[in-house]
């Protein structure tokens, strides 16, 4: 692979099967310069494997990237070097290390590469069997509950067909249960050991697959995706109609005048302005003001 400028390549890594390597992995592996990786020891096996002497390993991973990044950028531009930017598997950057780097390899004006290759998101949506005319890829939901209850929200009022996730085998089974409660109507498909030895899917609604899970004495072991199909979920109900007097309340303690603040009201949609009038003599009873004259009617 001749090389011409500095350049950063970034490449995907099998997620399981190492038959699934590309032979551009393989050529760019035994030609680049520079090896920056999430975990030296576990891209060593990999050189091992494919029988490629191994290159300068550099360990740049989610807890040293952002402090490494620019340095690294840096000797790539100014020693010329190509670069191989990989994870321990699957593509960099998705719910993987390697932001931070990628993007200083942008700010400093360097040519990025991708080499493509194996992602458990796109894997997973593959064999789920859902019509997918859009979706979207979610990560690793949060841990904290306030936060994970939250964006188990936004997943039910976001609009899509499906939905992407992924989870640590140790909550997997807690997140099925989240899901059979905040997202009434949602159908899964259930991947693990994706391209492995002992990979299974499974596809059902969540407290289906978690009783499946419940009698599997190894469902503890690998890395799940979830697949959602979000498209027989129930709906949030709307949010309830602010009544005219809330919103009169609202203008009036953020300085607007009572007269004006009727006529906003009566003018928005769903109000009307005997409603806002009405609103105005309640809360001109709260909030007397002697220099104010009242509220015109029709206002």
């Amino acid at each position: 692979m001749k090389q011409t400028e500095p350049t950063l390549y970034v490449a995907a890594t099998p997620i399981g099967n190492l038959s699934e390597a590309s032979p551009r992995l393989k050529e760019l592996l035994g030609s680049c310069d520079l090896v920056l990786c999430e975990d030296t020891r576990v891209t060593h096996k990999l050189f091992a494997a494919f029988d490629i002497p191994v290159k300068r390993l550099v360990s740049c991973h989610q807890y040293n990237e952002r402090q490494k990044a620019g340095a690294l950028v840096a000797q790539i531009a100014e020693q010329g070097l190509s670069a191989c930017l990989v994870t321990d598997a699957g593509t960099p950057c998705i719910s993987d290390p390697g932001f931070a780097v990628v993007n200083a390899a942008w700010e400093r004006g360097l040519a990025v590469r991708a080499v493509s290759g194996p992602c458990a998101a796109a894997a997973a949506l593959s064999i789920s069997g859902f019509e997918t005319p859009n979706y979207g890829f979610f990560g690793f939901l949060p841990r904290e509950r306030k936060a994970r209850t939250e964006a188990l929200r936004r997943l039910r009022a976001c609009g899509l067909a499906i939905a992407v996730l992924y989870e640590s085998p140790f909550r997997v089974k807690a997140l099925l249960a989240e899901l059979a409660q905040a997202l009434p109507g949602v159908r899964l498909s259930l991947s693990c050991d994706l391209t492995k030895l002992f990979e299974r899917t499974l596809r059902g609604e969540p407290l289906e697959l978690l009783a499946l899970l419940e009698q599997n004495p190894n469902a503890e072991r690998g890395e799940y995706a979830l697949v959602l199909d979000l498209s027989g979920v129930v709906p949030l109900p709307p949010p309830p109609k602010p009544s005219a007097r809330a919103l009169l309340l609202d203008l009036a303690l953020s300085g607007v005048p009572l007269r004006e603040a009727a006529s906003r009201v009566g003018a928005m949609e769903g109000y009307s302005r005997n409603e806002a009038y009405r609103a105005s003599l309640e809360v001109a009873r709260l909030f007397p003001d002697p220099q104010d004259e009242g509220p015109e009617r029709g206002a």
